[in-house]
């Protein structure tokens, strides 16, 4: 029933939008209806599917730094006072800067290539995971830790046994919003400046007025996206099978 309900919305939604094309007759080249949308899919399947993979690559090796990065900092945050008044700052007045201006920056200095978007990538997961892991950790539960003080666990044993397995919840929330939203940083990166991937074929598409290939593509990422987050939550409950369900 949690799966059917999600799918008899989006079910409705279609034939509403499907509908409104029939009793408009608006023109494909402004808003195709979802027919139309899924026979593009089936006849340029090989071009979505090759610049899918693409987008994918860039994605998922976005998600690999922005990762890396944000836990190694949230950790450094957590354990290091002096490098947490420093640098905690500089975090938060980070995030005033429009990520999404820096992206023809990316360009410049990455090039066309890959690297410039997983930059783009690694920099929207970036703050997620790290503010959701460092929030984590420093909420751990007062009295794990005085139990094991009493019972004489050195402070990195504490750190590692305790605080960590204690913030993987946050951690995993942090992260399902950072899978959310690196296909935005991928495709932004790909309009700037990009010779394949959705984003490329989304550009080219709509200059040529093939609107039902722009959705096509936007279908492609969506599910591409949905599929991440799923993965990503069935990890997290998997390794926090210990929290007990709200």
């Amino acid at each position: 029933m949690a799966v059917l309900r999600p799918l008899l919305v989006m079910l409705g939604l279609l034939l509403a939008w499907q509908l409104f094309v029939w009793a408009t007759a608006i023109p494909p080249y402004l808003l195709p209806g979802p027919l139309l949308v899924l026979e593009t899919a089936v006849a340029r399947w090989p071009v979505l599917l090759r610049n899918a993979g693409v987008t994918l690559g860039e994605i998922l090796l976005g998600l690999a730094c922005g990762l890396l990065l944000g836990a190694g900092s949230a950790l450094a945050l957590s354990a290091l006072a002096p490098l947490r008044r420093w640098l905690l700052p500089v975090l938060v007045v980070s995030q005033a800067i429009p990520v999404f201006a820096l992206a023809p920056l990316l360009v410049l200095w990455f090039g066309y290539g890959l690297w410039s978007k997983v930059a783009m990538a690694t920099l929207i997961i970036y703050f997620p995971v790290t503010a959701a892991f460092y929030d984590g950790l420093r909420r751990c539960d007062p009295g794990w830790l005085d139990l094991a003080r009493s019972m004489d666990a050195k402070p990195w044993r504490s750190f590692l046994h305790i605080r960590i397995p204690a913030a993987l919840p946050a951690f995993f929330s942090g992260l399902r919003v950072a899978t959310a939203v690196a296909p935005i940083g991928a495709v932004v990166g790909e309009w700037v400046g990009s010779s394949a991937g959705l984003g490329h074929l989304m550009l080219n598409a709509n200059a040529r007025l093939q609107v039902d290939l722009v959705f096509a593509a936007l279908l492609v990422l969506a599910l591409i996206a949905v599929a991440l987050y799923f993965a990503v939550d069935r990890l997290g409950r998997h390794l926090t099978a210990w929290q007990p369900e709200g």
